[in-house]
């Protein structure tokens, strides 16, 4: 099949990164790069208070099985609820992963940011 994008194009489109959340526990987020990324479904939602970032995932992931503490203060958040229902419709609609804005985009690299919000579009 004929590529009609530009070379550059094709070279961004495969070495872009892309994180998803895994919709069975342990939820872990997931990096994907270019052609690799596997179907997934969007939350599409409200940002309110308490919702869990990449960072408090990160703390998640890292945190041992007996770390309760780490792990229980995610799981007090008003987002988790929010993650846990959306993980469970996906696995109900045949989905192994997930993307959601408030935790798949570290917020704190200006630039990944920027290049969520042009690249949202497309996912």
């Amino acid at each position: 099949m004929f590529d009609c994008r530009r070379p550059d194009e094709v070279l961004a489109s495969k070495l872009s990164k892309m994180r998803l959340l895994r919709t069975s526990s342990p939820w872990t987020i997931h990096e994907f790069f270019g052609e690799c990324v596997p179907s997934y479904a969007i939350l599409s939602h409200r940002w309110e208070d308490e919702e869990v970032t990449f960072q408090d995932m990160q703390k998640y992931e890292q945190s041992s099985i007996d770390d309760d503490m780490a792990q229980e203060s995610i799981f007090r958040m008003r987002g988790w609820t929010k993650i846990l229902s959306c993980c469970r419709q996906a696995v109900s609609d045949g989905f192994e992963w997930v993307w959601i804005d408030t935790c798949c985009i570290d917020k704190s690299s200006s630039a990944e940011l920027s290049e969520a919000i042009n690249s949202m579009f497309a996912w």
